[in-house]
């Protein structure tokens, strides 16, 4: 199981470290609009980006998750992600 680091490097910008087979970084932004839409009050946007690691790992590896992306983008090759998204939020 992979371990997932998550450190927010400015507002809306995040660095994730994936601690699996390999390591691997990645840079991740959040538009607040689109985290509104898929969270509800009791987590925040750090969360939302751990959890939608979770999510990716269940359906590919680490060094195939893209190195820089908007979490938006996620949905285009997974389009049940949005629906989904909850029962990884802890």
């Amino acid at each position: 199981m992979a371990t997932i680091e998550v450190t927010e490097t400015s507002p809306n910008s995040f660095s994730v470290t994936v601690h699996g087979s390999h390591i691997t970084s990645h840079q991740v932004s959040v538009k607040p609009d689109y985290a509104t839409q898929l969270l509800d009050a009791s987590h925040n946007a750090s969360e939302l980006v751990a959890a939608s690691f979770e999510f990716l790992l269940d359906r590919e590896s680490n060094t195939s998750i893209l190195r820089s992306f908007d979490l938006s983008v996620i949905e285009r090759y997974f389009p049940e992600y949005p629906k989904a998204i909850n029962r990884y939020l802890k």
